[in-house]
């Protein structure tokens, strides 16, 4: 049943091991959702966490819950769509040649069925949420439509995902309160530069064949210092992130909540190897435990 791993598959994490032990339909309709690949869920999840503790209502964890479900849910139907709109772009790179759509095992028309029956999940989160929180939510459905094209119309689709992926900061923040926009702005723009970072160390790993296939990337636009580029990012993230807390708790000591996150990031960067095809991988997916820092930053600073 390894044929179809994809290279970047978390076969060996509890979840990649289930999808490995489904018979092939269920399989590939899991990959094609990346169940196989919990870090993409886990990015799109801490953003919500930031939101929710940030709020200072405490670790409100029965709405987490939900939002949890919502963001497995939500990054699934994501890459489901992502799929169908970019197979035969995905059928010319070697890491996403096996994936369901491209490789002709998973029909468009059950791509689009499976798609459907992600975002009837998606919508049973959604009611569970503050009509507010609704509205917020629902204000991500253009961005997440248009982002697929993106990396054919500028160099840097990475900062769309950054938008696009942090989208659950404005949704808990707004099911829990309605105000202090100024520090929330500061703190989404910082999760957007996060963004920008990591999923450009991501497209470390498809550099060459996207260059062959006309893909636009930022890992491509920072050529030869890539590497510095994503120090910047990472940086100006962390700003943003201090900005942010500093609006929401003028306190010098709120700002040390983000030495530890700062630290993670530094780490990435001094160690990343871009000619090491594993290394890249690693560091990205080392963003969960980024996530996991920001997330203690934020309710030590909401809820101290």
């Amino acid at each position: 049943m390894s044929e179809h791993i994809v290279p970047d598959s978390e076969h060996k994490s509890i979840s990649g091991g289930l999808v490995q032990r489904l018979p092939q339909v269920p399989r590939d309709l899991a990959q094609l959702a990346r169940f196989d690949r919990p870090i993409g869920w886990w990015l799109l999840f801490w953003p919500c966490v930031f939101g929710v503790w940030l709020a200072g209502a405490g670790a409100q964890l029965a709405l987490l819950g939900w939002l949890l479900m919502g963001a497995i849910a939500m990054r699934g139907a994501g890459c489901v769509y992502n799929d169908i709109v970019d197979a035969e772009l995905d059928a010319q790179v070697a890491r996403t040649a096996a994936r369901p759509v491209a490789s002709g095992r998973v029909p468009k028309k059950l791509a689009w069925g499976w798609l459907l029956a992600l975002c009837l999940i998606g919508l049973i989160v959604l009611l569970q949420l503050r009509w507010q929180a609704q509205v917020v939510a629902l204000g991500s459905l253009a961005l997440v439509a248009a982002y697929p094209f993106m990396k054919r119309i500028t160099w840097w689709p990475q900062a769309w995902l950054g938008m696009v992926f942090n989208w659950g900061l404005l949704v808990g923040w707004t099911q829990l309160r309605l105000d202090n926009w100024d520090a929330l702005a500061a703190v989404y723009a910082g999760c957007i530069c996060w963004v920008i970072g990591y999923d450009t160390i991501y497209a470390l790993q498809d550099r060459e064949d996207d260059a062959m296939v006309g893909i636009r990337s930022s890992a491509l636009a920072m050529g030869a210092r890539v590497q510095a580029g994503i120090a910047g990012f990472y940086a100006t993230a962390i700003a943003l992130w201090g900005i942010g807390i500093w609006l929401y708790r003028p306190d010098p000591l709120a700002l040390l909540a983000l030495l530890p996150v700062a630290g993670h990031l530094a780490w990435q960067v001094s160690t990343l190897d871009v000619d090491d095809p594993a290394n890249p991988l690693a560091r990205f997916r080392s963003n969960r435990w980024a996530g996991a820092l920001m997330a203690a930053a934020c309710f030590v600073v909401g809820n101290a």
